[in-house]
């Protein structure tokens, strides 16, 4: 057990696993060929029981921020830590998923070869989820630029910059009305506000709450239950409206006003607690945030099955989705937990 963990931290890393695998266990019932939308009841209640999942990759990203920034170690001590622990699995789970589909889709071994070489291109056989790891390495890469600037500045200029990001998260919606604003165009892609867009903002932001402190508590639920609102009622109000998943997602956007509403009221809510102690709960609540990057990168081999295993009990996505959710994220745990006695398994699951 590490003396002083920081234990709502943990839990916050927990929590943001547990969502991704969720939100991932309900697109087998919102997505249709082609990227279509299925419509129904179904549909509806995804946008009640998966909106807060939308929190997950931006709550990662705080902590990150949270966590490592500003930077304190050498540039090169830095890399190479973030990167052991980040790409060495990246770069196994690509070659393990081209495996697993010569296994689950027929796959012929040149295209798994195909796939292998295809990993500096974009994530080897595409398995989605690891579009993640991509932009993490981006934040990273950005660490030793923005690191000097926010050792000696003060409140008020981070506010400032936070600020124009916020209002880059407002964009998705003008976009509907004006399709090109603040220089814009098919031959600019890099208008007004670009350098102030993505994940950045929540990397910044984790790092201004650990220095400055979090909203009130009162204020957390205030800004959690708006932003849940929004993006739940935008979401199902769209269901029947729109053909194709990318336009129905659009309250669900990472980068939305309301996803951030909704994942910053959650991490003060819960970064604020003083959870301690030396109990079981305790140390089961660090070993799988310690493993949840692994977790992460496993975590669809056991989705599938499960969804196999599953999608005959009900037609109903809320009794469906938390159960192949649940027994997805215990299954991976096991499973990390088990590959963490190889030898030299920091190179599969960080």
């Amino acid at each position: 057990m590490i003396k002083n963990r920081n234990y709502s931290l943990d839990l916050l890393r927990v929590i943001a696993c547990y969502l991704v695998i969720q939100q991932h266990a309900s697109e087998f019932y919102y997505i249709g060929e082609g990227g279509t939308v299925v419509t129904g009841s179904n549909t509806f209640w995804i946008g009640i029981i998966t909106t807060l999942c939308r929190s997950s990759v931006p709550l990662f990203v705080m902590l990150s921020g949270f966590l490592l920034l500003p930077m304190q170690d050498k540039i090169s001590t830095f890399f190479r830590k973030r990167f052991t622990r980040i790409v060495y699995p990246f770069i196994a789970w690509c070659v393990l998923y081209a495996g697993y589909y010569v296994l689950s889709r027929g796959d012929s071994f040149s295209q798994m070869a195909l796939n292998i070489l295809h990993i500096p291109v974009n994530f080897g056989c595409e398995i989605g989820h690891l579009w993640y790891i991509y932009m993490l390495i981006g934040l990273y890469l950005v660490t030793p630029i923005i690191s000097p600037w926010l050792q000696q500045a003060s409140k008020r200029e981070l506010e400032g910059y936070l600020g124009l990001w916020i209002i880059t998260t407002f964009l998705p919606y003008i976009h509907l009305v004006y399709p090109e604003v603040l220089g814009e165009a098919f031959w600019n892609d890099t208008p007004l506000l670009y350098y102030f867009t993505g994940f950045i903002g929540y990397f910044i932001l984790g790092y201004y709450l650990k220095r400055f402190g979090y909203p009130s508590a009162a204020l957390s639920w205030i800004i959690l239950i708006v932003g849940f609102a929004l993006s739940a009622g935008i979401f199902c109000s769209r269901i029947d409206t729109v053909p194709t998943v990318p336009e129905l997602e659009l309250s669900w956007g990472f980068c939305t006003v309301n996803v951030f509403l909704m994942t910053l009221g959650l991490f003060s809510l819960i970064g604020r607690l003083s959870l301690k102690g030396k109990n079981a709960a305790c140390k089961l609540l660090s070993d799988i945030s310690i493993k949840s990057y692994g977790m992460y990168l496993a975590h669809i081999l056991f989705l599938n099955f499960y969804y196999g295993l599953f999608k005959s009990i009900s037609d109903a996505a809320y009794v469906t989705i938390p159960l192949i959710a649940v027994c997805t994220f215990i299954t991976v745990y096991i499973f990390v937990y088990l590959l963490s006695y190889l030898p030299k398994s920091k190179y599969i699951i960080g």
